[in-house]
Formats: C-alpha cells, sequence, structure tokens
C-alpha cells in the first residue's frame, strides 16, 4: 500500500497537533511550506485567532534569496511582530514536515530574534 507525502504529512501532522496545543499565554507558531514560499502563524487555538503572521510571498526583498534565506527573513519577521503584540513564547508547530532545512532556519532565526520555544 503506497502513501502519497500528502497522506503521510497529514497523517504526521494529525499526530503533533494532537499533543501541540495554542493558548492565550503559549500561542501556537505554526509553519507552513509550500515549494516557492513559506508562511508561520502564531494561533491561539482556543478562541480560534490568528494574532500574528508572515511570509517570504509578502516581504519584496526576500524574493530574490534562495529558500533557506527566505526562511530565515520570514522567522525574524515572525518574532519581531509577535514581540510588538506582546507575545514572548510560543510552542512550535512543524505542520508535519521534519526539523531540517527551511523549518529548521525559520526557527532558529525567530529564536535568535528572541521568540522562545
Amino acid at each position: 500500500m503506497a502513501f502519497t507525502k500528502e497522506a503521510r504529512r497529514a497523517k504526521i501532522r494529525a499526530r503533533v497537533r494532537s499533543t501541540v496545543q495554542g493558548t492565550a499565554e503559549r500561542p501556537r507558531l505554526s509553519v507552513f511550506r509550500s515549494n516557492k514560499q513559506i508562511y508561520a502563524q502564531i494561533i491561539d487555538d482556543n478562541q480560534g485567532k490568528t494574532l500574528v503572521s508572515a511570509g517570504s510571498a509578502y516581504i519584496k526583498e526576500s524574493q530574490s534569496m534562495p529558500k533557506i534565506d527566505q526562511a530565515k527573513v520570514v522567522g525574524k519577521a515572525i518574532a519581531e511582530r509577535a514581540m510588538a503584540a506582546g507575545i514572548q513564547s510560543v510552542v512550535f508547530d512543524r505542520g508535519g514536515y521534519l526539523y531540517h532545512g527551511r523549518v529548521k532556519s525559520l526557527a532558529e532565526a525567530a529564536r535568535e530574534a528572541g521568540l522562545k520555544f
């Protein structure tokens, strides 16, 4: 029985989401990675609201960079926007992706910019 990448990721994502829950004190930092772009959102799951978001598609200077560098710019941007909104600590949700490459560089950039997780 062959699984597609999407089915495998959906299964992993469901498993991760069963344990990772964003609250008002520690919202969830969710990552979505497409083939061309990477996006991050900080979500309060209790209210079902996105508090802060950032994406490489919306940051002009990141368009001509390699994808790893785009992820670093998005990680820094999400951390700066979170700090401005009064959020210092989050729970990281890798969204079913391996903690490697673009996902890892986004997380490390967010940590370097002052976000705790």
